[in-house]
């Protein structure tokens, strides 16, 4: 599969503040490495590019592959267009009706070694709140209900109700309610180093664990908050260029973003409207940032991650959809979140976590704004 070159990933870092438009390459890893004040800013729209190709081997019969594809247009991302090459029979982006998730379906016949592309290019930019200027949001009814309700990995009774309820005992607002839970996440959880890809996203199970990945942990901030009657969502996505703040856990590492999916989460305050929150991001700085495992969350290097992941989160990443128990177009199938490629040939589905073995790649670059 073709890898863009360096410079690609050095216009990414360019973009994200991490390096200078002329200097040295030396000065870059110092910048970053003084940078650790996590703390997005309100700040310009920034330009990407994604192409995410697949190439599925010869001679294995028909083949059917489904591609999510960047689907949200808010004050923090907006869409320049997809395009779509390759040999397909057949190519369409599909629009799911219950959720409005965008993906691309096509299908081979199997005649040829299937081959696909898809670019899609967007804008980005930091989402920031101002927590001392509410005011009066508005949404769509069937909106914040459908952010209410159980999904398959998200019951909202037994355990998960009980937790809950324990969580939120005597806040007197979804404000209260909600940092409550977040506050539980952090000091309750961790990221689990052996989980597979972002992890199942099964609340019940990461309950029961205290443990997992970004689909798990803010998947259980997200159920902990509908039980207590909050509108809540996840964001299922994708990093694309690395922190400007220097934290090497919260950007994408280089060009070739194939591993680096991202599930974040948002909640509904009425006084706000639609709340960035991602406690799973700070259990990763906790795990990982750093050569030992802090497991303090009053430690300095987390509390500044902490406090900015509670309403911010740093436009070095796409979202995708919003999209739980989604029903592949062509394909009986119905997927818990939609974050990965998927695939099927002679109608057995290929694992969307071993890339390699799947035939897929994904890649990023910045594009003028």
């Amino acid at each position: 599969m073709l890898t863009p070159p360096r410079r690609s990933f050095l216009k990414l870092a360019m973009a994200a503040g991490l390096v200078p438009a002329m200097g040295s390459l030396a000065r870059p890893a110092l910048a970053a490495a003084e940078a650790r004040a996590f703390a997005p800013q309100p700040g310009d729209w920034q330009g990407y590019e994604t192409v995410t190709r697949v190439t599925l081997p010869a001679g294995q019969g028909p083949a059917q592959v489904w591609l999510p594809v960047p689907s949200l247009d808010t004050d923090y991302q907006r869409s320049l267009g997809d395009t779509v090459a390759g040999n397909a029979s057949h190519a369409e982006i599909i629009t799911d009706p219950a959720s409005g998730a965008k993906y691309l379906q096509a299908s081979f016949d199997g005649s040829a070694a299937p081959e696909l592309a898809l670019t899609s290019r967007f804008q980005t930019r930091n989402r920031t709140i101002d927590w001392s200027k509410p005011g009066n949001a508005t949404e769509d009814t069937a909106v914040l209900q459908a952010a209410l309700r159980p999904s398959g990995n998200k019951p909202l009774d037994g355990i998960v109700a009980e937790t809950a309820a324990k969580i939120t005992a005597g806040a007197n607002s979804d404000l209260e309610k909600v940092r409550a839970i977040y506050a539980w996440i952090v000091a309750n959880c961790h990221r689990n180093l052996d989980t597979a890809g972002c992890g199942t996203g099964d609340a019940v199970a990461t309950l029961a664990s205290a443990g997992g990945k970004c689909a798990d942990l803010n998947g259980l901030f997200v159920a902990l908050s509908r039980a207590s009657g909050v509108p809540a969502r996840d964001v299922f996505g994708i990093r694309v260029a690395p922190s400007a703040f220097g934290f090497k856990q919260l950007g994408a590492k280089n060009e070739v973003i194939t591993g680096a999916q991202h599930c974040r989460a948002e909640v509904w305050i009425a006084s706000h409207g639609w709340v960035a929150m991602d406690p799973a991001d700070v259990l990763k700085v906790m795990r990982a940032e750093s050569d030992a495992w802090i497991k303090d969350p009053n430690d300095p290097l987390v509390t500044q991650v902490n406090a900015a992941l509670f309403g911010n989160w740093e436009g070095n990443w796409v979202g995708y959809n919003s999209a739980e128990d989604l029903a592949l177009a062509g394909s009986d199938r119905r997927l818990p979140f939609l974050m990965y490629p998927q695939a099927t040939v002679n109608g057995q589905a290929l694992d969307e976590l071993d890339a390699k073995t799947f035939g897929y790649e994904i890649t990023a670059q910045a594009i003028p704004a």
